[in-house]
């Protein structure tokens, strides 16, 4: 029974008062929004009717953490694109040639060529938004992104990735 007692007596000692404790949670949901870890760039991306992709040069750091939100915004609804991001080095013609029919039918990249892509935003319709966060690759250069939709990318649809 003594020790009953004694913890009960301690036991207002030991613990916050909830206006301490609120104030505790309040100040680290503070330091979380105000970017005390890793930082997120986003960049939303527009394309229109003119099958172009606004912005289509995207400047990165290396290992920067990027969210791309993919916004068609065109006045045509059945058009559907997609962003895929590819590793530095791929052949941007001979990819797109290769994924082209899969994208159409599945609304996806084929397995023969998912080795090459860093990132990618499925198929996306008018009014919809797509997004994907990544990493910027950590070796510098510039990395194509294209939409792989068939004849989206010979009209246009490409841009780059340029980690600096």
């Amino acid at each position: 029974m003594r020790q009953v007692i004694e913890v009960r007596k301690r036991w207002p000692l030991r613990c916050l008062p909830p206006i301490a404790a609120a104030s505790l949670l309040l100040l680290c949901a503070i330091a979380t929004a105000k970017g005390q870890g890793p930082e997120v760039k986003v960049i939303e991306m527009e394309i229109g009717d003119n099958m172009r992709y606004t912005p289509s040069v995207i400047d990165a750091e290396p290992g920067q953490k990027l969210r791309v939100v993919l916004k068609p915004v065109g006045k045509i609804k059945a058009l559907g694109h997609n962003f895929v991001l590819l590793k530095q080095g791929t052949e941007v013609k001979p990819f797109v040639d290769k994924a082209a029919d899969a994208t159409e039918q599945t609304g996806d990249i084929p397995p023969a060529v998912r080795d090459q892509v860093i990132a990618e935003i499925p198929l996306v319709r008018s009014g919809n938004t797509g997004e994907v966060t990544f990493e910027a690759p950590v070796q510098r250069g510039e990395y194509d992104f294209v939409c792989t939709f068939p004849s989206h990318f010979k009209l246009g649809m490409k841009g780059r990735l340029i980690v600096k």
